[in-house]
């Protein structure tokens, strides 16, 4: 099968699942799937491997819930910013424990002021923006070490599929004893550094018409191209598969 497994789960069904990885003391990955890593997963056994072991993959992206929807699965899409902010908030009580890696640090820096002024009690003990390059294994055992010090429970990667992928993995391998979320643009629009799409663009499918207008140079061929395969996809799995919550 050449398809990533998503998992729909609500809000607090999301809680719920990330409150027992928290208990458990290990490394848990949490995904947040829109099209793009789906499409790229078909063509890249690797990385659609790495999709497929990680804990939870949550449909982040109304197309992506539509598609399960067609193939019997009752979905409903869960953005990663809309998890950040669930989390957050839920978390006060309780005290979790949350560590940002990823952004600029302009934007990460502020990401972590606008949490704390959104949810008065949350404790951010770590902020991290990675160099634009990629790591040696003692920078990943590094960051995991200091992930471990602050005692972090979850820990949100801004990075971008499929990098972020990649650095989920590494930092599960170097034991963070996190749970980690990949959670892509959710650190732009969360801080305010990007505006997202209006809401009845995100309930009609259209979030990713609004950042392509936005940055056409950079999201071009992942939109345009990219959306076309996922809609190819989609048809001939529709035609070729009963139920199912892959794609």
């Amino acid at each position: 099968m050449n398809r990533v497994r998503l998992d729909p789960v609500s809000p607090d069904e999301l809680a719920q699942r990330v409150a027992g990885f928290v208990e458990c003391g290990h490394s848990h990955i949490v995904r947040f799937c829109a099209a793009h890593p789906t499409v790229l997963a078909r063509h890249d056994e690797a990385y659609r491997e790495l999709l497929n072991r990680g804990d939870l993959t949550v449909p982040d992206g109304q197309p992506v819930a539509w598609a399960l929807r067609l193939f019997g699965c009752p979905a409903e899409r869960l953005a990663g910013s809309d998890a950040m902010a669930f989390l957050c908030e839920w978390g006060v009580a309780i005290g979790l424990r949350h560590y940002l890696y990823g952004g600029t640090p302009e934007v990460a820096g502020q990401l972590g002021e606008t949490l704390a002024r959104r949810y008065p009690g949350i404790q951010v003990v770590g902020v991290e923006s990675p160099p634009f390059r990629e790591l040696t294994d003692a920078e990943w055992h590094a960051t995991a070490e200091r992930i471990r010090a602050a005692r972090a429970d979850c820990v949100w990667i801004g990075l971008g599929a499929p990098k972020q992928d990649w650095a989920a993995e590494r930092l599960a391998s170097a034991d963070a004893r996190a749970v980690l979320l990949c959670v892509g643009a959710a650190f732009d629009f969360v801080a305010g550094a990007k505006q997202r799409a209006p809401r009845w663009m995100q309930n009609s499918g259209l979030e990713w018409l609004h950042r392509l207008l936005r940055e056409p140079r950079r999201l071009g061929g992942r939109y345009l191209r990219g959306n076309a395969s996922f809609v190819i996809g989609v048809v001939r799995d529709s035609l070729a598969n009963g139920r199912t919550r892959s794609l």
